[in-house]
């Protein structure tokens, strides 16, 4: 005698992938809300939605007939409220398939030689110009954006178009310099902006320490496919963040091989 009936588990290649693929869906949705205030408000959405299930309908009424309202607008509700969210997992989903991104691995593997003299003459003047600007303590925001959204950085920046160089950034975030409040976008090898004003971080479970500056390069890395070096003003200390994560303290060495894998 068999107490449970498990028969209708009809387990094939395609249950398996598709079981495979949610998970996979699941686990970069709860990268992209963690730490974050839509965190909180997905966990919000979560109840409301058990008791709309839970809610008897005869005997309590008013309750559930405001819960149907807002179970029966749910999509809407969370598209307009993970709206930077759904944002950045497309984001997430469209680099992964970039062919350019392919294109760029097959260039590395062969031609490497070429690629990483490429790359070294590309990151020599920002490393030069980090390592004056940590010697100094001079804050300075650097965004390296793959590609370049007009619309979303010239709104509130300087447009430069300038080949890169040591003095150029050096210059540029002196306290003295008019531009030195926000932050320099590099794209297609050139300074393509300065003094820009970036959108800040949802997360709240940063470091104390951390101030508009590290939360503006963050923000930027969450709502585009950018990549930044923040250095803080108070102590020098160089941060690197990437895909809203941030790796604080980092060597002169490390600085070199991020923005050689990255840049």
């Amino acid at each position: 005698m068999h107490l449970f009936d498990f028969s209708f588990f009809k387990f094939t290649v395609y249950s398996v992938l598709d079981i495979l693929l949610i998970a996979i869906i699941i686990y970069q949705l709860y990268n992209l809300i963690k730490g974050t205030i839509a965190a909180n408000i997905f966990i919000g959405l979560i109840l409301i939605y058990v008791l709309y299930y839970i809610v008897p309908d005869q005997k309590m009424p008013l309750l559930a007939g405001i819960l149907k309202k807002v179970a029966d607008v749910g999509i809407i509700a969370v598209i307009v409220v993970f709206q930077q969210e759904i944002r950045r997992f497309l984001l997430l989903v469209g680099k992964n398939a970039s062919l350019q991104r392919n294109k760029a691995w097959w260039r590395y593997f062969f031609g490497k030689a070429d690629v990483e003299k490429n790359n070294y003459l590309r990151i020599k003047p920002i490393i030069d110009a980090c390592k004056i600007l940590k010697q100094t303590k001079t804050g300075a925001l650097i965004v390296f954006a793959k590609y370049y959204d007009e619309q979303f950085y010239q709104n509130s920046c300087e447009v430069l178009d300038a080949k890169i160089s040591k003095r150029l950034l050096e210059s540029i975030f002196q306290k003295t310099s008019p531009l030195h409040d926000g932050a320099v976008v590099i794209a297609e090898n050139k300074i393509k902006s300065a003094s820009c004003i970036l959108p800040l971080t949802d997360k709240v479970d940063l470091p104390a320490q951390f101030g508009l500056r590290h939360r503006a390069g963050i923000g930027v890395t969450e709502a585009n496919e950018a990549t930044a070096i923040i250095i803080s003003e108070e102590t020098g200390e160089i941060s690197y963040a990437k895909q809203g994560r941030v790796k604080m303290n980092i060597s002169f060495a490390e600085l070199e091989k991020l923005l050689n894998k990255d840049f």
